[in-house]
C-alpha cells in the first residue's frame, strides 16, 4: 500500500523478522542464562510499563472507534480505500498497535529476568511472535477496512488485562483483583466475535481481499484452540485444587493468567529451588 511508504518498520520485512528471531534466542537462551542467578524484582520498572500499555491500549481504543464513527465503515464488509481521510486515520493507528506487538515481547523478557519461566508457554510465545509479523504483513497490504475490527477489540482487552498487571504491582491491591478469569473470557469472546465479523465479509464480499478474511479466520481459530485449551488446564482443572492447597494464593489473585500467562507477581516456591530472600 502506497499509503505506508517511507513508514518506520515498514519499507523492508527484515527488521521485523530480525526482532523476532532474537525474541525467540531470548525466550531460548534467557533461562539458561537466569539458571544460577538470582530473580530481579522489576517492580517498579512494571508499573511503568504496565501502565504505558494501557494508556497506549486505551488511545488506540478510542482512535479506532471514532476513525470507524467518522468514516462510516460498513460492519459487514469494508475496502481499503474507501473512507478517505477516515482511512488516513486508521491506517496511523494500527501503525501503532503493530508497534505495541514490537513492545509486548517485554512480557517475556520480564517472566525471565524474574525466572517465572513455568508462565513462558507455547500460547505465550506463539502469539507474541506471530502477532508482530502479521501485522507487519497486514500494515503494508491491508492497513485499514475491515482490518479494523480485531484490533479494536484486542485494543480493549489490553486496556483491561494491562491494567490488572499494572493494580497487581501494588501489594496492597491484590486482594481486590477477581476479575483476571473474566479477561481470559473476553478474548475468547474477542476471537469469535472477530470470526463473525471477518465471515461477513466473505459472504458480502467487497474491496477487501478475501485471501486476507480466510488467513484471518485460520488464525483466529488456532487462537481459539490455544485458549480454551489454557481456559480448561488453568481454570476448571486445577481451579479447585489450587483453592485447597493455596487459598492464599486464591486469594491474592494469583492464579492462572490472561493472555497465556500468569501475572508477574505469582508465586516462585514450587518452581524453583529455595534461595536466599531478595530484596523487592
Amino acid at each position: 500500500d502506497t499509503r505506508v511508504k517511507g513508514w518506520f518498520l515498514l519499507d523492508n520485512y527484515i527488521p521485523t523478522f530480525i526482532c523476532s528471531v532474537i525474541y525467540l534466542l531470548i525466550v531460548w537462551l534467557g533461562p539458561k542464562y537466569m539458571k544460577n542467578r538470582q530473580p530481579f524484582s522489576c517492580r517498579g520498572i512494571l508499573v511503568v510499563y504496565n501502565l504505558g500499555l494501557t494508556l497506549l491500549s486505551l488511545y488506540m481504543f478510542c482512535e479506532l472507534v471514532t476513525g470507524v464513527w467518522e468514516g462510516r465503515y460498513n460492519f459487514f464488509c469494508q475496502g481499503t480505500r474507501s473512507a478517505g481521510e477516515a482511512d488516513m486515520k486508521i491506517i496511523r493507528v494500527l501503525w501503532w498497535y503493530y508497534f505495541s506487538k514490537l513492545i509486548e515481547f517485554m512480557d517475556t523478557f520480564f517472566f525471565i529476568l524474574r525466572k517465572n519461566n513455568h508462565q513462558i508457554t507455547v500460547l505465550h510465545v506463539y502469539h507474541h511472535a506471530s502477532m508482530l509479523n502479521i501485522w507487519w504483513f497486514v500494515m503494508n497490504w491491508v492497513p485499514c477496512g475491515h482490518s479494523y475490527f480485531g484490533a479494536t477489540l484486542n485494543s480493549f482487552i489490553h486496556v483491561l488485562m494491562y491494567s490488572y498487571y499494572g493494580l497487581s504491582s501494588v501489594p496492597s491491591m491484590r486482594p481486590y483483583l477477581w476479575w483476571k478469569k473474566y479477561i481470559t473470557q473476553g478474548q475468547l469472546l474477542q476471537f469469535v466475535l472477530t470470526i463473525i465479523q471477518t465471515s461477513c465479509g466473505v459472504i458480502w464480499p467487497c474491496s477487501f481481499p478475501l485471501g486476507w478474511l480466510y488467513f484471518q479466520i485460520g488464525y483466529m481459530i488456532s487462537l481459539i484452540a490455544f485458549f480454551t485449551n489454557f481456559y480448561i488446564q488453568t481454570y476448571n482443572k486445577k481451579g479447585a485444587s489450587r483453592r485447597k492447597e493455596h487459598p492464599k494464593d486464591h486469594q491474592n489473585g494469583c492464579v492462572a493468567a490472561a493472555n497465556g500467562h500468569t501475572n508477574s507477581f505469582s508465586s516462585l516456591e514450587n518452581n524453583v529451588k529455595p534461595r536466599k530472600p531478595r530484596k523487592d
